[in-house]
């Protein structure tokens, strides 16, 4: 398997600056780094009747992106509190 590329879409790169302390941010940063290894990891599950859509969790907060296994690339469409985000 080769590496993802991750890309952050502008609303999703907003999402996180919005979060409050910096060391939350750093930890949801180093998780969608970790995506680019194995974006189907243990932990990260399929979410039903959106599409082709995972999450990850970090903490308080969830990644939501999709996997493009064509192109290897990996797209972070939201990040927000767990009581916000697939709801």
């Amino acid at each position: 398997m080769g590496r993802y590329s991750v890309r952050i879409l502008r609303s999703a790169a907003k999402e996180i600056e919005a979060i409050s302390t910096k060391k939350e941010r750093q930890a949801i940063v180093a998780r969608i780094e970790t995506l680019s290894e194995n974006p189907r990891a243990v932990g990260c599950e399929k979410l039903a009747g959106i599409g082709d859509r995972y999450r990850a969790r970090q903490g308080r907060y969830r990644i939501v992106y999709s996997i493009e296994d064509d192109v290897l690339t990996v797209v972070v469409v939201k990040v927000g509190h767990r009581k916000d985000v697939c709801r």
